[in-house]
């Protein structure tokens, strides 16, 4: 059979407001607006048994020129068998399924300038063999030939650390630096209401430590560290009923430290509430990290309780709505995201984030006063 070939994607206005003055007086005050665009082309050919993906994506900010930035989110060949599939270019996968945070995600690395919530990731080159049994479950291999460094906001970005991040200055623990390659393995399985994923990830480490240093220009800055790790990872779903119930669970080790880190909680859906098409979740989850004040994540003894409304309709309507509760100090974050197709191509989404009495000690510390609703209209075609 010849080539069967699509091409969509999404053009995207966002605007992001700010009710309080940045810390720093170099960065923008109150508005933000950007645009972005993700076309896809895809096509396949012998018999669906082998494909090509190419998803580019860029964004133009009007304040923040380090936001302005472009990236391939996929650029891949796949090669289907029966018991076998082949990837080979760049890809964007996802390991995972708590709420709150995702431990396990580590293949990609975190696009930190599209959001806040740590979701958005950059394309990864790889070679990726799924060995496929419906006995024994599927082993994905990986080969990981290039690191991508994490984007962060600029001098005049907000949400941002105290000091700006010096990119161009960026160090590695390994001599090869971004050429070190990295692997990975994942085994994942369903067994009955259960579904189970092991991983093993060794190579360069997605999150940068940063170190205070003093840039050419004689100005402080934060310089991004790169270590050597090792990690193992565990996610479980079970279903029961109504409920479902999560777990994400980490043990990382370095030249520098060791620890262990989960995420663990449920979900309850309530079908149909008030006799309507809606369903209402009800959200809960513990984040521990065994480092505690050492670590470099806020959440190490934090409570996530949240709410999620899907109307079941045509305009594909959701909300989601929690907050995080430090156990440890008062901090709280607030978030909220609701999303809802307007018509055949258009779809609406808020997002928004709220600081309350954020601790010094606390990673959010430096943008305790950056709470921001974020709206945006995207065209899809």
């Amino acid at each position: 059979m010849g080539l069967a070939s699509e091409f969509s994607g999404y053009v995207a206005m966002e605007w992001r407001g700010f009710n309080q003055a940045p810390l720093d007086d170099r960065q923008f005050e109150h508005n933000q607006f950007s645009l972005s665009v993700q076309p896809e082309f895809y096509t396949s050919w012998d018999n669906d048994r082998q494909s090509f993906t190419f998803v580019p994506y860029a964004r133009i900010d009007q304040q923040d020129s380090e936001r302005t930035h472009f990236d391939i989110r996929e650029l891949t060949w796949m090669k289907v068998a029966e018991k076998w599939e082949l990837r080979l270019g760049i890809r964007k996968l996802f390991w995972g399924v708590t709420e709150s945070q995702h431990l396990v995600d580590i293949i990609n690395q975190t696009d930190a300038v599209e959001n806040t919530d740590g979701e958005d990731k950059l394309g990864q080159p790889m070679v990726n063999l799924a060995l496929i049994d419906s006995d024994w479950g599927t082993l994905d291999l990986f080969i990981l030939t290039g690191f991508r460094e994490r984007t962060f906001a600029g001098v005049d970005g907000r949400l941002r650390t105290p000091l700006p991040v010096d990119t161009d200055a960026a160090q590695y623990e390994s001599s090869r630096e971004e050429k070190h390659i990295d692997w990975a393995a994942r085994w994942q399985q369903t067994l009955g209401d259960w579904e189970v994923g092991l991983s093993y990830f060794q190579g360069t480490g997605r999150d940068p430590l940063l170190l205070p240093k003093t840039n050419a220009a004689g100005k402080p800055v934060l310089i991004p560290y790169y270590e050597q790790i090792r990690q193992t990872g565990l996610d479980v779903q079970w279903i029961y009923e109504d409920w479902l119930w999560k777990l994400e669970a980490i043990h990382r080790d370095s030249d520098r430290q060791n620890f262990l880190a989960a995420t663990g909680g449920f979900e309850y859906t309530f079908v149909g509430i008030m006799d309507s098409s809606w369903d209402l979740g009800l959200i809960g989850e513990y984040l521990y990290d065994d480092r505690d004040d050492e670590a470099l994540t806020a959440f190490q003894n934090d409570l996530f309780a949240g709410l999620r409304l899907t109307l079941n309709d045509a305009q594909s309507s959701e909300l989601l709505m929690g907050v995080i509760q430090d156990l440890d100090h008062n901090g709280r974050l607030f978030s909220l995201e609701a999303s809802r197709r307007l018509g055949e191509s258009w779809k609406l989404t808020v997002e928004a984030r709220l600081f309350s009495d954020i601790a010094q000690s606390d990673p959010f510390y430096s943008v305790r006063d950056d709470d921001h609703i974020q709206v945006e209209l995207a065209w899809y075609f």
